[in-house]
């Protein structure tokens, strides 16, 4: 059973029991006593046939159950999977580490580097890595309500405030990514998901890369020829924050007429049509949204609209997200900022009460660094954080303010009324 054991082995070196008095004679003893979900967990990971068999065979990975395929791409597969303590659906990244090139490990790393210490309500979650010596998982978050690209092909363009709400969550987490001088590099329709509430997560961070300076010049190609800015088929150094912003700018025109701005049929007209910038929004687009897509589709990268500029447009002018999860500000006053701190605290004091009903102890938590995604510890830790946070309202998608039913009589009343009340509230 070496293969069993070696995954018992990846959970022994994050030290899952609490404390090594328990001799030889003890364990009869303690046959009789009530197990904590922990203790019978793990035991039947030491133990019983099926279990190990499940961990050889590949039906389990560490702390989870796996289920069927949900996608894959070109050095992996992404299946369902939940785990066994905390019962909560996760995604399954599943990478052949026999078919990875130095290129391919390379973009690995990066990745996991990247998706570590992100924390949005609007960017898929990193919970744990688990390395075999052939494979390694990535145990992502789960959104359960597909991605934009299939649903745009299979239900048509969505509506103009379906849009706003959808788009508007885009722009928050690029803006999350890049104050962290994190590159996407990969967006694109199929790589943004929903979850059964509609919220928008922003995926795939295969491609992405974290600069010292939103300035450094970067030189790959990287992502979708559809969605590619003009600077990287020039087989130029370009920025990277404009990229992103290039491809959100397709994203909006697809979210919005249920087509792609540059179309061609082959590589070199698709090429040519990019670089000249050469499209047509189609008349029936309302203008703000024109004039947002003409700010964002401009072939010259620093003629482009920045993040800040597209905040402040006026089509996302309605767009509100949750006062809850409003950020403290500099400036903001001491009384925000307690109140900040304490929401903090009461998640950490949740999350830790529901760690002990599993059976994690203090010393399972001070024996692993909670930051540290190799650990099964964890990954059960960020799991109940997010459930924690979500039951919180941390994963409500924003709304439109001041909807009326005549927009010919009333709408321009209602939206100079919204100029001075409402902003798109952005994480940060």
């Amino acid at each position: 059973m070496p293969g069993g054991q070696y995954q018992v082995f990846q959970h022994s070196v994050y030290s899952l029991t609490d404390s090594s008095e328990a001799g030889p004679e003890d364990e009869e003893a303690d046959t009789t006593v009530r197990l904590t979900p922990l203790q019978k967990l793990t035991t039947e990971m030491c133990k019983d046939e099926k279990t190990i068999k499940d961990l050889m065979i590949g039906r389990r990975v560490g702390f989870y159950k796996v289920r069927g395929e949900i996608g894959y791409g070109t050095f992996s597969r992404v299946k369902l999977a939940f785990n066994a303590l905390t019962k909560d659906k996760v995604a399954l990244k599943i990478l052949d580490k026999t078919r990875l090139d130095t290129q391919a490990q390379r973009l690995l790393s990066r990745e996991i580097s990247s998706m570590e210490s992100l924390q949005h309500p609007n960017v898929i979650r990193l919970y744990e890595v688990v390395e075999t010596p052939s494979r390694l998982y990535l145990v992502l978050e789960y959104a359960g309500g597909g991605d934009l690209h299939n649903k745009i092909c299979n239900e048509g363009k969505l509506s103009d405030n379906t849009s706003k709400i959808a788009f508007a969550q885009i722009l928050s987490a690029i803006k999350y990514l890049h104050n962290l001088n994190i590159i996407h590099r990969d967006l694109k329709a199929e790589n943004v998901l929903f979850t059964s509430s509609s919220c928008v997560k922003v995926a795939d961070f295969g491609f992405s890369t974290r600069v010292s300076s939103r300035s450094d010049s970067l030189d790959t190609f990287c992502g979708s020829p559809p969605y590619a800015a003009p600077e990287l088929f020039k087989d130029e150094c370009y920025l990277g924050p404009p990229v992103d912003v290039w491809a959100m700018g397709v994203l909006l025109f697809f979210m919005v007429t249920g087509s792609m701005p540059f179309r061609a049929e082959t590589m070199g007209k698709l090429r040519r049509s990019i670089i000249e910038g050469v499209y047509t929004i189609p008349p029936w687009v309302p203008g703000p949204c024109q004039r947002l897509i003409k700010g964002i589709l401009k072939p010259v990268p620093t003629d482009r609209y920045a993040i800040d500029q597209m905040l402040g447009c006026d089509w996302l002018l309605p767009v509100e997200f949750p006062w809850l999860l409003l950020p403290a500000e500099a400036g903001s006053s001491l009384q925000s900022l307690l109140e900040s701190e304490n929401r903090v605290m009461e998640e950490e004091e949740e999350v830790r009460s529901l760690l002990e009903e599993l059976g994690f102890t203090t010393v399972h938590i001070q024996n692993n660094d909670l930051t540290d995604t190799r650990s099964p510890v964890t990954g059960v830790y960020r799991i109940l954080l997010d459930r924690v946070q979500k039951r919180r309202g941390y994963d409500i998608p924003p709304v439109v303010r001041g909807m009326v039913r005549d927009p010919k009589r009333e709408g321009l009343r209602a939206y100079r009324g919204l100029r001075h009340t409402s902003k798109l509230c952005v994480l940060s």
